[in-house]
């Protein structure tokens, strides 16, 4: 379903050309849900960006069902770490903008929209503005924007950080039931413990310029309940087994950053 095949992006800033990725090569399986953990600035958001198609490879291929990615690919969705919700539309409203800038008539869009609010847990709240939301609703209803289109690959950069832990967790749990292997997912995370608890797998990027240094296969049961999946011994041995590789790679971004202030 993806590929990125030794793809590079530079960018031009002030102190001149830097690389943020660097040969990257991963290879994602359509309904896989793949975590991406790595040091603070090293790429992360880059490697999402290049599947979208927001920013071009400055070298290797990047292809999405087999085609190289040249603009926005069809049947994707991306979840931010800051919601899109529109202030001046209602819940249902919001949901239903995507459809309706695909071109789905308003009956239809706004009928898909309510089936979306109400699997998020939103039943009810479909006149609320944003204001009158909480975090976490926030989130559902970001949620349920990003599902309603049926993607067929979802990606989703920090979703839930802003969270407090229980919210997060409540839509850890509620992420997994609404997957449940639809669609092939790139999720990118500082958090160690939410990515072996959500993915299939998780690759660990190095510091900056990234590339894969480990791609560990996540052999934890699913469904899962993501707190009580935690306090699992094969969990914990999965943690130590990944923070093992990271924490090297945490350490050079953090040696890198003092000589830089140096």
């Amino acid at each position: 379903m993806i590929e990125l095949r030794g793809a590079t992006k530079r960018f031009r800033g002030s102190s001149g050309i830097m690389t943020a990725v660097h040969d990257l090569t991963i290879s994602i399986r359509p309904g896989e849900f793949v975590a991406v953990v790595g040091p603070t600035g090293c790429g992360k958001s880059t490697t999402l960006s290049l599947v979208s198609g927001l920013e071009p490879p400055s070298s290797g291929e990047v292809l999405v069902d087999g085609a190289p990615v040249r603009g926005i690919p069809a049947g994707v969705g991306y979840m931010f770490q800051q919601d899109a919700i529109l202030p001046w539309k209602n819940v249902l409203d919001n949901v239903a903008a995507g459809p309706r800038f695909r071109g789905v008539p308003k009956a239809r869009a706004r009928a898909d929209a309510a089936t979306w609010v109400e699997r998020v847990g939103l039943a009810g709240f479909e006149a609320y503005y944003p204001h009158q939301l909480s975090g976490g609703m926030r989130k559902r209803v970001a949620l349920a924007q990003t599902l309603v289109n049926e993607p067929k690959i979802i990606l989703m950069d920090e979703p839930f950080s802003a969270l407090d832990v229980q919210t997060r967790a409540l839509m850890q749990d509620e992420l997994l039931r609404l997957w449940a292997g639809t669609a092939a997912v790139i999720f990118v995370t500082h958090d160690l413990e939410e990515a072996i608890a959500l993915a299939d797998r998780v690759i660990v990027l190095t510091a900056v310029p990234a590339t894969v240094k480990a791609d560990f296969t996540i052999n934890l049961p699913r469904p899962r309940d993501v707190e009580e999946i935690r306090l699992t011994t094969a969990f914990l041995d999965i943690y130590r087994e990944i923070w093992d590789s990271l924490r090297e790679e945490v350490a050079r971004a953090r040696k890198g950053a003092t000589l830089s202030a140096a």
